[in-house]
């Protein structure tokens, strides 16, 4: 595949579940455990289907999948209190600390675009508040009027690129995603995006980013024409 050319952006925007919190293996622990009264098991094949959906989506799609006896609601009550009690503990992703705190030194405005409702958001980020405030917004899909339709839809950027103030284009703001949908919502919002997928996907699953990393840590500010990094 011929290398893609990488433009120059003055925004940056994030999702959030396992690209800036490991919070994608929580979330797996959390669906299983309503299968196992089924005697089901949560694959990987269905969990890369549902990367990045909103509440609603995830909860239709588990139903469907796995011919679970619940409405959308009573299942998504289910999944909210399970990882309840696993999301407090959310670790940050390698890479994405320094990244956030390197573009908020040097006036780089982002924002957090994320499937997540937001009292999810809050709990997820229990432990990482400050620097969670740095960002300039966050657009949380589950329960913002504003986003209409989920990812793979390109509702939730286009709603982030226009809550900065300074009102940029979409062609100078640069996505980070970590699953197909949001890497497909992103481009159709016009935007390059930086993909830090789960190593489990396959390589045709990844096509479509504008780069793909192995982790953050690996991102180079420079070649999207942002302020390198100095350490």
């Amino acid at each position: 595949m011929a290398q893609k050319v990488l433009r120059n952006v003055t925004h940056c925007i994030f999702d959030m579940d396992g690209l800036l919190l490991d919070t994608e293996r929580l979330y797996s622990e959390a669906m299983q455990k309503i299968l196992d009264p089924y005697g089901k098991t949560f694959t990987f094949d269905v969990k890369e289907q549902i990367m990045g959906l909103q509440t609603r989506q995830v909860a239709e799609f588990m139903i469907k999948t796995y011919d679970l006896p619940f409405t959308w609601e009573q299942y998504s009550e289910k999944q909210r209190d399970n990882a309840k009690a696993l999301m407090m503990d959310a670790q940050m992703m390698p890479g994405a600390e320094r990244l956030l705190r390197h573009l908020h030194a040097n006036n780089v405005p982002f924002a957090l675009a994320t499937s997540s409702g937001a009292d999810m958001v809050e709990l997820k980020t229990t432990h990482h508040r400050e620097l969670f405030d740095l960002f300039n917004h966050r657009v949380c899909g589950s329960t913002d009027k504003d986003v209409k339709n989920g990812k793979p839809a390109p509702d939730i950027f286009l709603v982030a690129k226009d809550r900065f103030e300074d009102k940029p284009a979409a062609g100078d703001c640069l996505v980070f995603e970590d699953s197909p949908n949001g890497v497909t919502a992103a481009i159709s919002a016009g935007m390059q995006v930086v993909m830090v997928p789960d190593p489990r996907l396959s390589k045709e699953r990844c096509n479509n980013a504008t780069q793909v990393l192995r982790s953050l840590e690996d991102f180079k500010p420079e070649e999207f024409g942002l302020p390198p990094f100095k350490d």
